[in-house]
């Protein structure tokens, strides 16, 4: 009378061995996700309370994104989260921008310098392209469609990892003494491009931390005038 029950148990266990993987993909919609982007820096005084309105944007339609940049590690800290690339990426800005110097903290909303912490999140615009993002398998690669809707168009793109829940107790500098928490991270920036009508992209992820949820990101640009066609943001653990 044993063998019914084994039986079932043989029966059972290729089925929860073959179980589908869980899917992690997204796609855009209509209207442009706003791109926030802050140039932040553990050694900067002033940046701790934009660090944390940054972290108020969680849940919000938006692809918000911290670069923390390295010149002012003279003072005394060196910000462990600070690239280089980070810093150019934020002169290009100011040369967009027409600005005569960069600066921290700096909010950028779609490219553009602002001010008005209070709109950042609110849409304004039709998006100019469709974006699909999918995860391939249980792996850190993913895969994205991009279709701009004039096909016509020279377009970049760029991939970021962001992580959330990152924290500092600082040493030196001018933020000497303070407990810093951080989220949207930017971990990974992988530029692209240009391209010219719809495309397929592939980017290689580092690795996931569970004590760190990331975010990929993909946000697909206008060649000319750096600002943003559409934008998408991925959890994926």
């Amino acid at each position: 009378m044993y063998l019914p029950t084994l039986s079932l148990i043989l029966c059972v266990l290729p089925l929860a061995a073959t179980a589908a993987a869980p899917v992690c993909e997204a796609k855009s919609g209509p209207t442009l996700t706003p791109v926030v982007e802050l140039y932040t820096s553990e050694g900067c005084s002033s940046c701790p309370p934009a660090d944390q309105w940054l972290s108020t944007l969680k849940g919000k339609p938006v692809v918000a994104e911290a670069f923390h940049v390295a010149y002012w590690d003279y003072i005394g800290w060196k910000d462990r989260f600070a690239q280089a690339t980070f810093t150019e990426r934020q002169k290009g800005i100011a040369a967009t921008n027409r600005l005569n110097s960069i600066y921290t903290p700096q909010l950028v909303r779609n490219n553009r310098d602002w001010h008005d912490y209070q709109q950042v999140a609110e849409p304004k615009a039709a998006a100019k392209a469709n974006i699909t993002v999918q995860r391939v398998g249980t792996t850190d690669a993913f895969e994205a469609r991009v279709e701009p809707v004039d096909a016509n168009a020279t377009w970049t793109a760029y991939w970021t990892v962001t992580e959330d829940g990152h924290s500092s107790r600082v040493k030196a500098g001018e933020n000497a003494g303070e407990f810093l928490k951080h989220d949207f991270v930017v971990r990974q920036y992988t530029p692209l491009g240009p391209y010219q009508g719809p495309q397929q992209l592939k980017f290689f992820a580092l690795a996931s931390d569970a004590e760190h949820p990331r975010r990929i990101n993909l946000v697909v640009s206008d060649k000319q005038s750096g600002e943003p066609l559409q934008a998408l943001s991925l959890p994926c653990l």
